[in-house]
């Protein structure tokens, strides 16, 4: 049975990684332009960069014609006593997404190093307690977020965390509970660390919740892995670069994906920060015209228009 891959783009295309930044795109400008580049879907990004205010952002999306798919944050739950912090933040941010029509609720691991500087905050590895401690821990905040707002947990592997290579991977997705946890399936961050995204959807085709669209420069990916860099300065370098200039190849991946018999998000995010603020524009246009037409899968794509 095919499904329909429904393709939408973030704030993280625009350059977007905090809430407040004078080096980001601002949050109108982002909504204006993603309207534009033909996307009908986005994620809320950092909370607070677009307004936390339901009534507000319903507003704003009106009145651009866009829809959210879901929210994002950020989780710690290996670390000991880490529990009431992480569920503030994922609370507000789950609130904020049923609120405005949003159905996941991405949850991504925080880096060992600091997501600015680089700098080294813990050990690169998690200690068998820790796993237990994360992977038990995703299993409740999932189930939480099911029954107190009708979400669905999505766990976004990440460069710079403690899930990110594809043996850690299917580690969690081995230990924690489908009902409750599934997986984002980044394409670029698997990538990033040499991973293969077609044998995750293949051996894990249940477990395959949404997509976030990337590919990674492998010039300066081997250039990352030779000088042991930190992903923001990857970044910096080009590392996420636009499709079909990278790694993997989109079409399969969208081929897979389609096959799964269900729909899918499938959220373009090509990491940017620090950029111009008119670099992303451009590169949104392209990413849509090809990601159009790269596959045979079932695509929904909004229309380009301005």
């Amino acid at each position: 049975m095919s499904s329909k891959i429904i393709i939408g783009s973030a704030p993280d295309s625009w350059g977007v990684w905090f809430p407040a930044d004078p080096e980001q795109t601002p949050a109108d400008r982002f909504l204006t332009e993603v309207a534009a580049a033909g996307y009908e879907w986005i994620e809320l990004g950092p909370y607070g960069y677009l307004p936390s205010d339901p009534e507000q952002l319903r507003d704003q999306l009106t009145r651009h014609g866009l829809k959210v798919s879901a929210g994002t944050v950020f989780e710690h739950l290996h670390r000991p006593d880490s529990w009431d912090d992480v569920w503030s933040q994922v609370s507000k941010v789950a609130a904020l997404t049923r609120d405005v029509g949003g159905e996941h609720l991405v949850v991504i691991p925080d880096p060992w190093r600091d997501h600015k500087t680089g700098k080294p905050l813990e050990e690169r590895t998690l200690s068998a307690d820790q796993w237990d401690a994360l992977t038990r821990q995703l299993d409740e905040l999932g189930r939480r977020i099911d029954d107190e707002f009708g979400l669905r947990l999505q766990f976004h592997p990440h460069a710079d965390s403690h899930v990110g290579y594809q043996p850690d991977i299917e580690r969690l997705l081995e230990a924690t509970d489908p009902r409750w946890v599934n997986l984002c399936l980044d394409t670029g961050h698997v990538s990033y660390y040499g991973g293969d995204n077609l044998e995750l959807i293949t051996k894990y085709p249940d477990r395959i919740g949404y997509l976030h669209l990337k590919q990674v420069d492998p010039a300066v990916v081997a250039a990352v892995e030779a000088e042991d860099l930190s992903f923001p300065e990857a970044v910096k370098r080009g590392v996420m670069i636009e499709p079909p200039h990278g790694l993997p190849a989109m079409g399969p991946i969208l081929d897979a994906a389609g096959a799964l018999g269900r729909d899918l998000y499938a959220i373009v995010e090509q990491d940017l920060y620090p950029c111009d603020p008119d670099v992303p524009l451009p590169i949104a246009r392209r990413t849509h015209t090809y990601l159009r037409g790269c596959s045979g899968a079932a695509v929904e794509i909004g229309v380009q228009h301005g």
